[in-house]
Order: structure tokens, then sequence, then C-alpha cells
């Protein structure tokens, strides 16, 4: 699954990052490689009015991010690429913009609002439980005493 964001309208839902910091894109970007190694998804984040416009140097395996250029929109990059991605149903589009989210659903594509995807990048990685061969060890008493003789702990249960 490949996430497909419009960085500008993710900054605005995010408490811990403003528009008006000359950083922002820098920041959300940073935010999105640690989700990425968290969950093992693709990114591709893409931000209003970069000059020249195209793939920014910010881009990492897991991250990839485009500035619309100076004639154009995130909106409308956007949109044009949601028309020309091969297997639509892989993509998850996140944006706020109605235009943008019905060209998604056309091409059967998952959408979500930026404020939901902001709730999502914020909760905590699900805890891992490994219930493997360690769920079945069995050990004896007499092992329990070994281990607490070993350790110094079978003064604690008199002896």
């Amino acid at each position: 699954m490949v996430y497909m964001i419009d960085g500008h309208n993710l900054i605005g839902q995010l408490p811990d990052i403003s528009l008006d910091d000359p950083n922002d894109e820098a920041l959300l970007v940073q935010k999105l490689n640690g989700f990425a190694a968290r969950t093992g998804k693709q990114i591709l984040v893409v931000f209003d009015h970069g000059l020249p416009g195209g793939t920014s140097r910010m881009s990492t395996r897991a991250v990839q991010v485009v500035f619309a250029s100076g004639r154009s929109s995130a909106d409308r990059v956007m949109m044009e690429r949601i028309k020309k991605i091969p297997d639509p149903r892989g993509w998850i589009i996140v944006s706020s913009d109605r235009d943008v989210q019905a060209s998604a659903r056309l091409r059967r594509m998952g959408t979500m609002h930026s404020d939901e995807f902001a709730k999502l990048m914020q909760s905590p990685p699900r805890p891992v439980i490994d219930v493997g061969e360690a769920s079945e060890v069995n050990i004896s008493s007499s092992e329990v005493d070994e281990w607490l003789d070993l350790f110094g702990g079978g003064q604690e249960r008199g002896k």
C-alpha cells in the first residue's frame, strides 16, 4: 500500500508543525519517514509551489517528496498522477480536497482526509506480542530452585 499525501493539507492538521514555519516541509518529511519506518508503507508527499518543481532531494527510499512548480498546485499534480498510476487499488490518497478525492474514487483508490491521517500518524504503534515458543515453556520446580540458587534468590524461598 502506498500513500499519496497533500503535504500542506496534512501540516495544517498537525499540532506540532505550523504552515508559517519556513521548515514545515522538512519537518513533515521527518515525521513521514518515522511513520514509514514503523508501518513499512511507502509514501509520496506532494507540496505546493516548489521551485523549480519536481522530485526533491529530501526524498528517501520510503518517502518520495515532490513539489508542484510555481504555475501548478499539489492538487493538480496529485490529480495528474492519480490518472496515470497503473495499479490504483494499491494506493490511498490523503487530501482534504474534494476534487482530488473524487479523482481517486473514480479510479477505485482508497481515500482519507488529512485530519484522519494526522490521527493515524500520531497513534502509538501496536504492541508486538510474541506468543511463539516462549509461551510453551514448562519449568519444573527443581529447575526453578536451581535458577534461584544460581541467581541468589534461594534465600527468599526459605532456603
